[in-house]
């Protein structure tokens, strides 16, 4: 068979053929008539021998060894690809399982299941409020971060969260019933606390968390929450916030989501 007919046949390029014969690895073995370089049957059951060999990544320069090599030294060779293609193949695994996990986390934002996210998150919780959030943000940076570090988190990491998050509203409304006046060093320790929080689940600056404070004032949407803890609350966080801000450098008139 002519080097362009057994390229056809392999499905490789004449030019990867006259790469091999260069190298030594598998050369033509006979010529025709009028001198064109003619592969046996041997030599094709050769060039197959090495397309295996290719299948499994091996380089062209253990390929040859192998070609040469008697069938003890082949059978060891190959039994350590095959370990290698076994853990490859187990990072894979893992690797796509991950994949999941990220890609649930985008879609859905929390990737617990219902029963875990009562369990973690208390009985008024409701599992749709992720995909609502993902509704009005999921184009956004900020929710793919959130969707990152969510879907690196299992039921306990997220609990862990949930206490921190709970511990720290506790002192906020023993600071604000005490009270503790706006701009004092304790009051920016806390709004720190409060973007520290923030920040694991996106990075959130100051000029941030003074965009998202506007939302704790009386009329916005999270008001009512804090007014849950304690009359007032909401009011209190958004002045603290604003204060650390200034403290900061940033303006929350006109502090800008970033």
């Amino acid at each position: 068979m002519t080097v362009g007919k057994a390229a056809a046949m392999l499905g490789v390029t004449v030019r990867t053929l006259h790469h091999w014969d260069a190298m030594g690895l598998v050369r033509p073995s006979e010529r025709s008539a009028v001198g064109y370089r003619i592969y046996t049957a041997e030599d094709l059951l050769r060039l197959q021998r090495v397309l295996i060999y290719r299948e499994l990544d091996l380089p062209l320069d253990e390929i040859g060894r192998l070609l040469e090599a008697g069938s003890e030294g082949v059978e060891s060779s190959l039994r350590q690809q095959r370990d290698r293609i076994a853990e490859r193949m187990e990072r894979l695994e893992q690797m796509s399982g991950a994949l999941e996990k990220l890609i649930a986390a985008h879609e859905r934002g929390v990737v617990l299941t219902s029963e875990e996210q009562l369990a973690v998150f208390g009985e008024d919780w409701d599992p749709d409020w992720s995909r609502q959030a993902r509704q009005r943000w999921g184009n956004s940076a900020q929710w793919a971060q959130y969707a990152e570090r969510s879907a690196q988190r299992d039921a306990e990491q997220w609990a862990g969260l949930v206490n921190r998050t709970e511990q720290f509203e506790s002192e906020l409304v023993e600071a604000f019933q005490e009270p503790i006046a706006v701009g004092d060093e304790a009051a920016n320790a806390l709004a720190e606390r409060h973007r520290m929080l923030m920040s694991e689940h996106f990075d959130c600056t100051h000029s941030m968390q003074a965009c998202i404070a506007r939302n704790y004032a009386a009329g916005g949407e999270l008001n009512e929450y804090y007014e849950r803890l304690a009359t007032g609350l909401g009011d209190w966080l958004k002045e603290i916030i604003d204060a650390n801000a200034r403290a900061a450098g940033i303006d929350p008139e006109t502090a800008q989501w970033e």
